[in-house]
């Protein structure tokens, strides 16, 4: 019985050790967007961006901005399989 007890504290310390590598693994792997989606491999310009379905989108040049609003969730899914991690777009200003 003890033997038991011992074999689940042991397992279940290593699927803790384990989840919080994969964390961190993935944390690591993750990063602010540095490239424009569109045309791969151009630094994107901070001042040019999508806003589309709660995440900011930058790009590299006004030509991208349609592409991005055609399918936006094409270009946020890409992202974040890249290890993007996207900017959450301002609320909209409601005030009138």
């Amino acid at each position: 019985m003890k033997a038991s007890l011992l074999a689940i504290a042991c397992l279940t310390v290593l699927i803790a050790l384990g989840t919080t590598s994969c964390s961190q693994e993935a944390e690591a792997n993750s990063h602010s967007q540095k490239y424009c989606p569109v045309m791969s491999g151009n630094k994107i310009n901070p001042d040019i961006y999508v806003d589309a379905d709660g995440k900011r989108i930058y790009v590299c040049c006004p030509d991208c901005i349609a592409t991005i609003k055609a399918d936006p969730a094409k270009y946020i899914s890409q992202l974040e399989a890249d290890g993007v991690i996207l900017e959450d777009a301002p609320a909209a200003d409601t005030q009138e």
